[in-house]
């Protein structure tokens, strides 16, 4: 099965079980979405009205906790640990996992330096396996690890949920491509317009000058005549 296929039903299944709950039981369906090893998608559990209203309430670290995995790193995660809870060992594989993904947004040629310092590992063979084990194999990214330089290429890395206020950023920077996409076809259409008089041009100079030619040899047929 297709991982965004899978992606969807696990979501579907989610959205259905934080729909039925409120409050504290809300807390054992996060802690299990946050965990699943085929999850990577949460937008759709944080827009759950049950799980919005857990905002300001007694119960509101399950919904900090979602966030987290939606939109934060484990950085993230080490900063604000002392007003989270702690995270379980397939927890922390998920949010080191959406970190990759995360530094893969703004770099497609990640140091080994800056991928251990993110992800607290400690050693090179570490790294490796992590980035072959953990994320190629799962389908999350795609990539070249140069061992000699010491950096991953990534090729391809699935997208995560889009932060607050990302979508209009995303639509302003396809706003700003599509303006400087049409000028550049304008301009492809200008320099075609050029071209295609000037060989209009050049056939009416090829056919005065062919015209010419015959004048002459007309004219010494006659001569000779």
């Amino acid at each position: 099965m297709e991982i965004e296929e899978k992606q969807a039903e696990l979501i579907d299944q989610f959205v259905k079980q934080a729909s039925a709950q409120k409050g504290s039981a809300l807390g054992p369906i996060i802690d299990e979405a946050t965990s699943h090893p085929s999850l990577f998608a949460f937008s759709e559990i944080l827009a759950v009205p049950t799980v919005a209203e857990l905002e300001g309430t007694d119960n509101s670290v399950h919904l900090e906790v979602l966030r987290l995995f939606a939109h934060g790193t484990w950085s993230d995660y080490k900063r604000n640990s002392g007003r989270l809870p702690q995270l379980v060992p397939d927890q922390v594989l998920k949010l080191k996992q959406l970190t990759v993904l995360a530094l893969a947004e703004t770099n497609k040629v990640l140091s080994y330096g800056k991928l251990m310092l993110e992800l607290d590992v400690t050693n090179i063979r570490q790294l490796e396996d992590f980035l072959i084990n953990d994320c190629m194999y799962a389908g999350l990214v795609r990539g070249k690890l140069d061992q000699l330089r010491r950096y991953f290429e990534v090729q391809f890395a699935a997208g995560r949920d889009l932060r607050p206020g990302q979508l209009g950023s995303m639509i302003q920077t396809l706003s700003n491509w599509l303006a400087t996409s049409e000028n550049l076809l304008i301009t492809i259409q200008e320099k075609i317009k050029w071209v295609d008089n000037m060989s209009e041009l050049d056939k009416k100079h090829r056919k005065e000058l062919e015209d010419r030619v015959m004048e002459v040899k007309k004219s010494v047929a006659i001569k000779e005549g």
